[in-house]
């Protein structure tokens, strides 16, 4: 309990400032012609992770889903949300920042993007559509192996790796 009291100004810490959806946009471009159609829909989903520092300990994370769902080759709404959190995150050592804002804080804000999506998938009339869990320590060792190995071939892919703006 002491240990827990004593602060040092040195002591690592970290927290959930705030969550806000910070963009959010629904397209239902074949309605109502769409809903006669007999056929099942197919859905793609794409999520980016992002970011950027806004004060000497303060981050901003956004996590984006990209919902299209189709019926043939006819979109039956598209979906795109990007979900923001603030992170306090101080005295963190330099290694151990970058997982923490490309694993740790995307995995805060995905339940809250979850939820918002279907939210807004359920506001067309439409069932709502539960994305999966997502793996966010996975997706960031695939973004690292990729930026490792196009910084020995020295390419450039294009793509701008988080931390930093969002692809």
């Amino acid at each position: 309990m002491s240990e827990e009291n004593q602060t040092d100004g040195q002591s690592p810490s970290f927290g959930l400032q705030r969550t806000y959806v910070k963009d959010l946009s629904l397209e239902m471009p074949n309605a109502p012609a769409i809903f006669l159609e007999p056929e099942g829909p197919t859905v793609e989903v794409s999520i980016q992770v992002g970011g950027e520092q806004l004060a000497e300990s303060v981050f901003e994370a956004v996590v984006t889903a990209t919902v299209t769902t189709r019926i043939g080759d006819k979109v039956l709404y598209l979906v795109e949300l990007s979900q923001a959190g603030i992170f306090e995150a101080a005295n963190i050592p330099a290694d151990q920042l970058d997982p923490l804002l490309g694993i740790v804080c995307p995995t805060m804000l995905y339940p809250y993007l979850r939820a918002n999506v279907a939210d807004a998938i359920t506001r067309t009339s439409l069932p709502p559509l539960h994305l999966s869990e997502m793996n966010f320590q996975a997706l960031y060792e695939q973004r690292m192996a990729q930026q490792n190995g196009e910084q020995e071939k020295g390419e450039d892919s294009g793509l701008i790796l988080p931390p930093g703006a969002r692809n």
